[in-house]
């Protein structure tokens, strides 16, 4: 597999945020990748969300466009063979229903599918043990795609999230109130922020009352955000899932949710609208502007965590 190989990380047990859960039925395929690998991704008829490549080993063709049938196979749109999702195998061709006369070369690429938190993952490493992740409800949510290769877009957010995301009257500064560090296997980063708006008696301030905690997968750059006051009281959780997308795009899908108290008239204006955004367009002009500041620790802190994971594992 080329493809596949192109797109495995140095640690191949990564796994992607291909889709968010409510995008995936029984009722449609979709259509979804990471960097060149195309996927298929569809529930069966148990409601388990399931993961192949997107081509039919027949004539080539995308399952994507192909259906999903009552009894969970997906089935090409062409020829309409189809396939179990889970092992990949091929259960039936139009008018031959012997499995003992299927050749074994028509089994198509099945992957291993994780879902929590309210996103599908998909690692391309077969076998690979599914990640032990926070299954908290997140019930805002969206899907943006940039023309920005995915390391570009993590050193964009390290040095200034503001041009890849906006949190309802927030503006991020650039002082940090913590270095980029590894802890616990990711990259943690608090940024102090200020409420938008004028501030008296100059335009600049001293006092930070809000802050921003984020926490990075070194391999897959899935993020979870904490935007906190000056007590430390968290206003607002997010995640954002960058991955690889074809033609060096990426994908971002992303979750969020409100406190269930907001203290303070700054903080309950997070109420009024939509309180957190993923961009889909970067100003490039800006972004060219842009001084590197804790990006230029990231890929060392990246590279040190992963090598002591796989020493660990050894």
């Amino acid at each position: 597999m080329q493809n596949q190989k192109q797109t495995t990380h140095s640690n191949s047990a990564s796994w992607w945020a291909v889709a968010r859960s409510e995008e995936v039925t029984s009722k449609k395929p979709l259509s979804s990748d990471i960097g060149n690998q195309e996927l298929v991704i569809w529930r069966d008829a148990a409601g388990i969300a399931r993961a192949m490549e997107d081509r039919c080993p027949h004539r080539r063709a995308p399952l994507s466009r192909g259906c999903v049938r009552e009894n969970g196979l997906i089935q090409c749109g062409y020829h309409g063979w189809s396939f179990d999702g889970e092992t990949g195998r091929l259960r039936e061709i139009p008018n031959m229903k012997s499995e003992q006369r299927f050749p074994p070369l028509y089994k198509a690429q099945s992957f291993a599918v994780a879902e929590s938190g309210g996103f599908v993952r998909v690692c391309l490493t077969p076998g690979a043990e599914a990640p032990a992740v926070d299954a908290a409800s997140l019930p805002l949510y969206g899907t943006a795609h940039v023309g920005l290769a995915q390391e570009h877009y993590l050193s964009t957010f390290f040095d200034d999230p503001g041009m890849l995301f906006g949190i309802k009257g927030v503006e991020f500064t650039p002082y940090l109130a913590s270095d980029l560090k590894a802890e616990a296997g990711r990259l943690v980063m608090e940024r102090n922020c200020q409420w938008r708006g004028l501030h008296w008696p100059s335009s600049f301030s001293s006092e930070f009352p809000i802050s921003l905690l984020s926490k990075t997968d070194p391999l897959t750059g899935e993020t979870e955000l904490t935007l906190r006051d000056d007590a430390l009281r968290t206003l607002l959780t997010a995640v954002i899932a960058p991955v690889p997308a074809a033609r060096g795009s990426t994908a971002i899908r992303w979750r969020a949710r409100l406190a269930k108290t907001l203290n303070g008239l700054r903080a309950k204006q997070l109420l009024i609208g939509a309180p957190f955004r993923v961009f889909d367009t970067i100003d490039a002009a800006a972004l060219r502007r842009l001084t590197p500041s804790a990006s230029v620790q990231w890929q060392d802190l990246r590279a040190a965590i992963i090598q002591t994971s796989q020493a660990s594992a050894a």
